[in-house]
């Protein structure tokens, strides 16, 4: 239920006059009276006042996988952005409602390919390739994305296991299509041993191909990129080296090309957690990735010396719309009997959108 009456919002409003320790202590009691039939899920990049109540924390990888696995609980309280909350919504049972605190927590990855832009560049590659195309979406992308990819044979794929996935679709057709994220499909075409010039670029505002030799082009990248990651800079990399010979950098591949080959790994956000945990004590570490994360590792390894690769850019404003008082009131309406914020996915789109994500768990296993 989105807040529409101006005594709905003036209500919602009076949760950021509370004081935060009650707001914690109600949604302790809550949790505790729901038991197993409330489950609460955060993603990593969530801030530390809300992931202090998560029965589970991951990646995007991890809380599909967690969606899927749990047939139990009749309410599920997803702390991420929307995109998140249709996937889990999509893999759960009919019986179980998923709840997003906030439904302005979007993504404006996600918000980069819609489905009329896809419909023509559907049309406009085809018509120029024939049908030897299979399309392979990032999870950040809506469920109408997720169901014209399942519709078309396609998969999704996490930035944990895409390089997996991309290698078994090269193996499937003689060219992909990538969407939405241009960064991670060419960080992980890269590593997978493709050359540039196999690489095209699709402009959606332009509704045209850019490539240096359109027919040598295998995998074809959706113009779309994360806010967040575009914040990382070699410069920044540089002046670190600089300052710290012996420091280690590590990115999460939707950051740009040229950053992911100027630091010495990249790797998903539980690939960058497991990084930091099996680091040597004392060893310095910079993380290009957000800042929320980071800020917790730090916490997390005090023997370790972890820093922000840069340490002023902003956290993800849409995943932040998650926060306690949100949190709060998402809590209350549960514990009222109030429908809340219900994430529903439509039928026919959860049917095709189910099959792209039935792929994707099946080949990450």
């Amino acid at each position: 239920m989105i807040l529409t009456s101006l005594a709905d919002k003036v209500a919602f409003n009076q949760y950021y006059e509370e004081a935060p320790a009650d707001q914690i202590q109600r949604i302790r009691r809550i949790k505790a009276e729901f038991g197993a039939d409330l489950f609460l899920v955060a993603h990593h990049y969530q801030k530390d006042e809300v992931v202090q109540f998560a029965d589970a924390q991951g990646d995007s990888l991890k809380l599909a996988q967690i969606a899927a696995e749990n047939h139990d609980a009749k309410k599920i309280v997803f702390c991420g952005v929307h995109f998140m909350a249709e996937t889990a919504d999509i893999l759960t049972g009919a019986d179980q409602d998923v709840l997003l605190p906030d439904p302005m927590a979007g993504c404006s990855m996600a918000d980069m390919a819609n489905s009329y832009q896809l419909a023509h560049c559907w049309q406009t590659l085809t018509a120029t390739y024939g049908q030897e195309i299979l399309p392979i979406t990032y999870v950040n992308s809506t469920a109408a994305i997720k169901a014209f990819v399942g519709q078309h044979g396609g998969v999704v794929v996490t930035s944990s296991n895409a390089p997996k996935i991309v290698a078994w679709a090269l193996r499937q057709a003689k060219r992909l299509l990538f969407l939405p994220d241009q960064h991670l499909g060419r960080n992980t075409a890269l590593q997978l041993g493709l050359a540039p010039s196999e690489l095209g670029l699709w402009l959606a505002q332009e509704n045209r191909l850019q490539a240096v030799a359109p027919q040598q082009v295998r995998v074809i990248l959706w113009d779309g990129y994360c806010s967040v990651h575009q914040q990382f800079k070699v410069s920044q990399i540089t002046a670190l080296r600089a300052r710290y010979p012996e420091i280690k950098v590590i990115v999460h591949p939707e950051c740009a090309h040229q950053v992911v080959a100027a630091a010495d790994e990249f790797g998903s956000t539980a690939a960058i957690i497991k990084y930091i945990q099996a680091a040597p004590q004392g060893a310095r570490i910079a993380v290009g990735t957000d800042n929320n994360l980071v800020g917790r590792l730090i916490k997390q390894y005090p023997d370790k010396k972890i820093m922000a690769l840069n340490p002023f850019s902003c956290s993800c404003i849409l995943m932040n719309r998650i926060d306690l008082p949100h949190l709060a009131w998402a809590l209350d309406q549960v514990a009222a009997g109030r429908e809340g914020n219900v994430i529903k996915v439509d039928a026919q789109t959860a049917f095709w959108a189910k099959q792209a994500l039935d792929r994707m768990l099946t080949l990450s296993v």
